[in-house]
C-alpha cells in the first residue's frame, strides 16, 4: 500500500474558489488506521496535533485536521499562481516606498484596527510549555522580551496567567500606534497583576550607533539581560535585508543560554497561494493591501538564518532551559554583561551569529469552513532556539 493516496471528491456544487483556490484541490490522506478520528490532544507542542486526516473521514466533520499534506493538484497551482505574481511585482518606486517605512503602514493598520485587533492567543502556553513553567509562582526572576508586540495578544495573556511576582515582560513594537494600545489597556497598569509589564517602541533590525557601534536595544533592557525574546509572526514583516541585523540584536539581549520562541508563516500558506497581481516585491516577500510587508519561510532557510545550518535539526532534548539559572540581573549567578552580548568571533562583520536549534517543526494543517464546505490549507514554521552558555 502506497504511504498516501489522494481521494479526488469534486462534486457539481463545489465552489469554484475556496478562499482563492480552486473547489476541486482535495487534501492528501493517509492509509486508514484503527485509531479513532479524534485522537489523544498531543503532548508534544512540536507534533502538532493528532487529528490525521484518513480514508474514509470525512472532512467536513471537524473545522482542523492535522498533518496535512497537499497534492500535485494544489502544488501545480501554487506554482502557477507564483509565476503569475512574479509577472506583475510591485513597482520599483512602490518597493522603495514599502520597505523605507515600515513602520509607517503599521502605525495606519493599528489606527484603522484598534477596535478590533487585540486576539488573546491562548494557545502560546500549550506551543511553548516553558510559559507555564516561567508563571509559576515559585519559578525564578525571569525576563521575556516580546518582539513586534502588537496590540498585546501575547504579552496580556501571558501577564493573565502569571503568578510569578519576579517576572518582567518587555513589549516592543516599531509602530508607536501599537505601544500607545497596549499603554492604554486596562490589563497594564492593574495594580492588581502579578509581575510587571511595560512597553516601548523599538525596531528588531535597529543598526547600531555608527559611531560607537553600541546595539541598539530596547528602552530600559541592558543587554545580555534578557531569558526569553518571542518572536511571534514578526520576523516575517521583515525585509531578508534586515535578518542579519535583527538576529545580532536578538544575541545582543539575550543572557547566554536565552532561549527565543518563534513561531510564523510557511512556505505554500494559503496567505501565500492568494496574493494576486502587484503584490509581489522579490521572491515569497509580499506587501498586503494595507501597506504592510510579509515573507513565506521554509525549514532550511530557517535553519541557515539562525543556526548557519541547512536542512538539520539538533532535536537536543538535553538543550532544556533551566529554570534556577533564569535569573534578573544583578543576581550572583549572572555573568558579566560586558561578555554576554559578544556574538561569536567572525571576520565578517555582517555574519549572523549561530544559535542552537533546540526544536524546529513544521505545522501544516488544513482548516475547514464547515457551513461553506470550504477547505484553507495553512502552513507555519515553529521553533526554539537557544543563545550557547
Amino acid at each position: 500500500m502506497r504511504a498516501v493516496v489522494t481521494v479526488p471528491e469534486p462534486t457539481a456544487d463545489d465552489d469554484a474558489s475556496a478562499y482563492g483556490v480552486p473547489g476541486y484541490i482535495q487534501p492528501v490522506r493517509q492509509p486508514r488506521t484503527d485509531a479513532p478520528p479524534n485522537s489523544e490532544k498531543r503532548r508534544d507542542p512540536f507534533q502538532f496535533g493528532s487529528r490525521v486526516l484518513e480514508e474514509g473521514h470525512d472532512i467536513f466533520e471537524f473545522n482542523a485536521w492535522d498533518h496535512v499534506e497537499t497534492d500535485d493538484a494544489y502544488k501545480e497551482f501554487a506554482e502557477t499562481q507564483y509565476a503569475m505574481q512574479r509577472e506583475t511585482p510591485v513597482s520599483e518606486f512602490d518597493k522603495k516606498r514599502f520597505n523605507d517605512q515600515p513602520e509607517k503602514w503599521w502605525n495606519k493598520f493599528y489606527a484603522n484596527n484598534a477596535a478590533n485587533f487585540f486576539k488573546n492567543r491562548k494557545w502560546l502556553a500549550h506551543e511553548f510549555p516553558v510559559l507555564v513553567s516561567l508563571t509559576k509562582p515559585d519559578a525564578p526572576a525571569t525576563v521575556i522580551l516580546e518582539v513586534g508586540a502588537g496590540a498585546g495578544n501575547t504579552a496580556f495573556p501571558i501577564l493573565a496567567l502569571n503568578q510569578n511576582p519576579h517576572l518582567r515582560i518587555h513589549a516592543c513594537d516599531f509602530s508607536k500606534k501599537a505601544v500607545e494600545l497596549i499603554r492604554n489597556n486596562e490589563a497594564y497598569n492593574n495594580p492588581a497583576a502579578v509581575g510587571h509589564i511595560e512597553a516601548s517602541v523599538w525596531d528588531i533590525a535597529s543598526p547600531p550607533d555608527p559611531v560607537s557601534s553600541v546595539p541598539c536595544l530596547p528602552e530600559g533592557v541592558a543587554p545580555g539581560s534578557v531569558d526569553i525574546v518571542m518572536l511571534i509572526f514578526i520576523f516575517s514583516a521583515l525585509a531578508p535585508s534586515q535578518w542579519t541585523q535583527a538576529v545580532r540584536n536578538v544575541w545582543h539581549v539575550l543572557k547566554p543560554g536565552g532561549v527565543v520562541l518563534f513561531r510564523d508563516y510557511g512556505r505554500g500558506d494559503l496567505a501565500q497561494v492568494r496574493f494576486k497581481k502587484g503584490r509581489w516585491m522579490e521572491e515569497n516577500f509580499y506587501v498586503r493591501g494595507d501597506g504592510t510587508r510579509v515573507y513565506f519561510f521554509d525549514e532550511g532557510e530557517l535553519q541557515q538564518i539562525w543556526a548557519g545550518q541547512e536542512d538539520e535539526t539538533h532535536n537536543d532534548k538535553t538543550l532544556q532551559i533551566d529554570l534556577a539559572s533564569l535569573a534578573l540581573e544583578g543576581s550572583d549567578d549572572n555573568k558579566s554583561t560586558d561578555d554576554a552580548d559578544k556574538p561569536e568571533e567572525s571576520s565578517d562583520s555582517t555574519a549572523r551569529p549561530k544559535f542552537h536549534v533546540m526544536e524546529f517543526g513544521v505545522d501544516r494543517r488544513m482548516l475547514v469552513n464547515r457551513q461553506r464546505r470550504l477547505k484553507m490549507y495553512r502552513c507555519w514554521m515553529q521553533a526554539r532556539f537557544h543563545k550557547p552558555e
